[in-house]
């Protein structure tokens, strides 16, 4: 018979640890949890910069400092390996890194399935060997074939997570996709399937777009289990060289207001310039969508109140 540990009552730590982070304030040390949104708001990219920043112990997004780096291992289910890593070189250049520098480990296997006893055991022992501070799976959907609806189907292949946290301390990042048209339902709530997606995590990011005017805002959010929420941080997905990567829109201290039209925002933009504006750097300015820009760039050329070049576009001196 093996009896459960006990204690004294008046033995028990008189306060909680201290909150350890592995990256500060986005995600607590050996935390499970769920990078959530609807499609096409940025899960991958954000999940990426947490590799990136984990591996090389700079701050995530720029903003959010990374106490102890590590090695990552990374599974990509939805994107071709090149585009895997065009996205990571895309946030390296953000963040003045190298890729080839960082241990940045890419499962490459065309299937995971976690609801296949061979490919546990596979990963488990790839852990084990590779020993990661972080462990990142995108997305979800495409790691077993069970119905996500369903609790008693969805609770076991997160129950192995867990365990598989446990067993070697590694942080477990799985991103999720988010119901349709749930962006007024509470976040946490708005993951689809199982509630047990929203009960299992330790540490959840939920990603939105926004309603700002000026273009293609997003919002976080961030839950933990164990530590209190920071306050909803705006984000942008810009253009760095010929890649992209997600950065924090700093709205600290007053702000004018943003001109009325797409026109005007551009003629602001260009009217201190002194040199021509490139056009990734003109869409940073605007905040537009990228086809929304062709196209008013193209009318005010056609117009006579721009000038294209191969640096970029300006005013037409009159």
């Amino acid at each position: 018979m093996t009896l459960l540990p006990v204690a004294p009552a008046h033995r028990l730590a008189a306060r909680a640890e201290e909150q350890r982070w592995l990256v500060t304030s986005l995600w607590s040390e050996q935390a499970v949890g769920i990078i959530g949104g609807e499609p096409k708001c940025c899960k991958s990219f954000l999940a990426l910069d947490l590799a990136v920043a984990v591996a090389a112990g700079t701050a995530c997004l720029r903003h959010f400092t990374v106490p102890h780096p590590g090695r990552v291992l990374l599974y990509a289910a939805e994107d071709a390996l090149h585009i895997v890593r065009h996205r990571l070189e895309g946030i390296c250049a953000a963040a003045s890194l190298v890729l080839a520098d960082l241990d940045i480990q890419v499962i490459t296997a065309a299937t995971l399935r976690l609801d296949l006893d061979a490919d546990r055991r596979s990963l488990d022992e790839t852990v084990a060997k590779l020993k990661p501070r972080l462990l990142v799976l995108d997305p979800f959907v495409r790691l077993h074939r069970i119905d996500e609806n369903a609790s008693g189907e969805v609770a076991p292949l997160l129950a192995y997570l867990r365990e598989l946290q446990r067993r070697y301390g590694v942080a477990v990042v799985v991103v999720h996709h988010a119901k349709k048209g749930a962006s007024r339902i509470r976040a946490g709530q708005a993951l689809r399937g199982s509630s047990e997606f929203h009960a299992w995590g330790d540490s959840n990011l939920y990603l939105r777009r926004s309603s700002d005017p000026r273009g293609d805002a997003l919002t976080l959010t961030v839950e933990h289990r164990a530590a209190p929420a920071m306050p909803t941080v705006a984000l942008e997905l810009a253009h760095r060289a010929d890649a992209l990567a997600l950065e924090v829109i700093d709205r600290r201290g007053p702000q004018a207001p943003p001109p009325s039209s797409v026109d005007e925002r551009i003629t602001a933009a260009l009217s201190d310039a002194v040199h021509p504006i490139p056009f990734a750097e003109l869409r940073g300015l605007c905040r537009v969508r990228t086809a929304t820009l062709y196209q008013h760039l193209a009318a005010l050329t056609s117009a006579g109140r721009l000038v294209k070049s191969e640096q970029g576009y300006r005013l037409t001196n009159i």
